[in-house]
This record gives C-alpha cells, structure tokens and sequence, in this order.
C-alpha cells in the first residue's frame, strides 16, 4: 500500500500569478497533511515560477517529517539545500522553456554532476532521490551513483492515448519498479497522473510512495483541499 506524497507547488503557482499572499502554499500543506497525505512535496525551480526560497523555510518547519524537496542540480539550490535539510532531496532535470518537466533525469549522461552533488547532500545526511525514466540503464546508473531511491517518470503513461499505450507503459512501470528493487532501491513514482489512472500505479507491487500534485490541486477548486486529498488518498490506499 504506497504512501501518498501532495505537491504544492501549484498553489504557490496561483499565488504568484498575482504577486498576491495568497492561496498560501504552506496552509495548504497542513490542510493536506490533516487529511492524511503522508509527505509533502515541492519543486524550488531555478526560475522560482512558483515555490520560493521563503517558502522552503517555511515548510521546513511546518512539516516535522516526509518533506522532499524538488530541485535541480543548481548551486544555489544546492547550498539552499543544505541549510533547510528536507528529509529528502530530489534531483529533476529542468529547462526554463518547459511547462511541466517533460522526462526524467539523464544520469547515464551527468553521473558526475549527479554523483557530485549526491555527495554533497549526504555530507548534510540528506538522501536522494532521482526522478528518472523508467529504463534499465538509468536505474542501474542511478543505483552506480549512489542514490537509494528513484522516483519513475509516469507522464508517459498518464498522458498515453490509446489503452494499448497505456497497458505498454503500464507493463513498463511494473517491470522496471521490479528491476529497481532487485536493486536494493526504494522505488516511487508520479507525474501527471489523475484521479482515474492512479489506480493502476498504485496496484505496482514495488511503489513505495505516489506524488501528485496537479490533479489534486485542480480537484481542489471544485470540491476543497481536504476532500481532494482524501479522494486521492482512498485510490492509493486501495
């Protein structure tokens, strides 16, 4: 039964659409901590479109355990990093022109970047984890670098149009969480996935967590904060 990760950045999101001080991005992650998520999640982009470095602060001392922290392999991010320790540091890739992250990590291509700043982060006992593609060769490589957890890329399969792609990527995901394991890693996943695929996701035998953002945070303005994570919460927890 996976534990479910909330992020938040899309809160922070509407906020900053205005400038304005509210939605509040750190009420919103105790009303969904109150409704049973098991972490919270945000992503401090290089370009800060939504979550800020305030914002970090604060949720560090709003959330006394299961905070990860979405970031890429950016010094000041970095040593940001190293100052607010999460309880769990998550390497993404990111470009400024994307509008969502379009893939996983390439550790085949920057292990050393990786491996370097894995090493930094364990030096202030924070873990790791990578957000990667679900492939063999960057799972072997991100178990090389020393990362103990990865979170599998699940776009694909959300945004997948034909259920023959779906049950493709579906068999994807549950082949290369089993190979993660093998391994000796812990495995999660998320992105894009919504209230009617989850399901599926959840169902993977090695999935240790689940994190979702989006979805939740657009069920949010229809039904409220709290009831659009007790929903999504009932569909992990099967």
């Amino acid at each position: 039964m996976p534990k479910l990760g909330v992020n938040i950045d899309h809160v922070a999101t509407l906020r900053q659409a205005r400038r304005e001080f509210e939605p509040d991005p750190i009420q919103a992650a105790a009303i969904s901590l109150q409704a049973g998520a098991d972490s919270i999640v945000c992503h401090l982009r290089e370009d800060r479109r939504h979550i800020q470095d305030d914002d970090v602060k604060k949720l560090r001392r709003l959330v006394k355990k299961n905070l990860t922290l979405e970031m890429a392999i950016s010094k000041d991010i970095v040593k940001l990093a190293c100052i607010v320790r999460p309880d769990r540091a998550m390497l993404v890739p990111e470009k400024r022109t994307e509008v969502t992250t379009e893939g996983g990590l390439n550790v085949v291509k920057y292990y050393r970047n990786i491996a370097q700043t894995i090493t930094t982060l364990n030096k202030k006992n924070i873990p790791t984890c990578l957000f990667i593609d679900p492939s063999k060769k960057q799972i072997k490589m991100a178990h090389q670098v020393g990362s103990t957890v990865i979170e599998l890329h699940t776009g694909v399969y959300a945004n997948a149009k034909t259920k023959t792609q779906k049950k493709r990527e579906l068999q994807k995901l549950n082949e290369m969480s089993a190979y993660a394991h093998s391994l000796g890693l812990i495995v999660n996943a998320g992105h894009g996935l919504k209230y009617h695929d989850t399901r599926s996701v959840a169902q993977i035998k090695y999935i240790d967590e689940l994190n979702i953002g989006h979805s939740i945070i657009s069920r949010a303005v229809f039904v409220g904060l709290a009831n659009a994570v007790k929903e999504m919460r009932k569909i992990v927890k099967g």
